[in-house]
């Protein structure tokens, strides 16, 4: 993928994974049409059983839309969150949110969640304010967040969040103002890129069921 492949591009991970063969792509049709939420569930519940057995970091699944033409920050977001919704509801009917990451979207644990694997979300498009997230074309990329986990337990998560920030900063002029260190606050303020105020309230809501052993805010 040239878009990732541009040498001054910042995320180290996805330049990883593209080495490896480890980032998996879907190209589905229009992001406000739930004709394809089906086989997107099924790529990812595929993708989660093909990364669980391999012992190597930086797997990541890219759902990338044909359409429709973004004109804005909020019209990104406001699809993402409708695509992330369906998808969670139809998951809700088969499997149990992941146990190691909170299910509450105000929480500083939550995670995304299908087939019982947590995922933080980087969220693509055109007219994205940041640079590193201007693709030409909508898309979702589902990061396993057990990734950042084993990582940390490495020691190499702290060098390579240092890495990528200065790079961002070279690439973009500026560090991304939602960024956050998981459990500093909740993730989904960085799902679309957009910049969020202290009004923002996340309009997803899970639907897997209460699970008392997720922590809360």
């Amino acid at each position: 993928m040239s878009f990732i492949n541009n040498i001054e591009f910042p995320c180290i991970g996805a330049k990883t994974a593209i080495t490896k063969g480890q980032l998996k792509c879907l190209v589905a049709d229009h992001m406000a049409c739930p004709k394809d939420d089906e086989d997107i569930l099924k790529f990812l519940h595929d993708f989660v059983l093909e990364y669980r057995k391999s012992e190597r970091l930086f797997h990541s699944a890219a759902v990338i839309f044909k359409g429709p033409e973004i004109i804005g920050e909020e019209m990104f977001e406001g699809l993402m969150w409708q695509r992330l919704q369906a998808l969670a509801d139809l998951d809700a009917k088969s499997h149990c949110f992941d146990k190691r990451v909170s299910s509450n979207p105000r929480s500083s644990h939550f995670s995304f969640s299908l087939g019982e694997e947590a995922f933080f979300i980087v969220g693509l498009h055109p007219t994205s304010s940041r640079l590193a997230r201007q693709f030409k074309y909508p898309a979702l990329v589902f990061n396993p967040h057990a990734q950042f986990e084993k990582l940390r337990e490495s020691e190499q998560y702290e060098h390579m969040k240092k890495v990528i920030r200065e790079r961002d900063v070279v690439y973009s002029g500026s560090v991304n103002p939602m960024l956050e260190d998981f459990g500093k606050s909740s993730e989904v303020y960085q799902y679309s890129g957009r910049k969020y105020d202290t009004e923002w309230r996340c309009p997803l809501k899970i639907n897997h069921g209460t699970d008392t052993n997720n922590p809360t805010p």
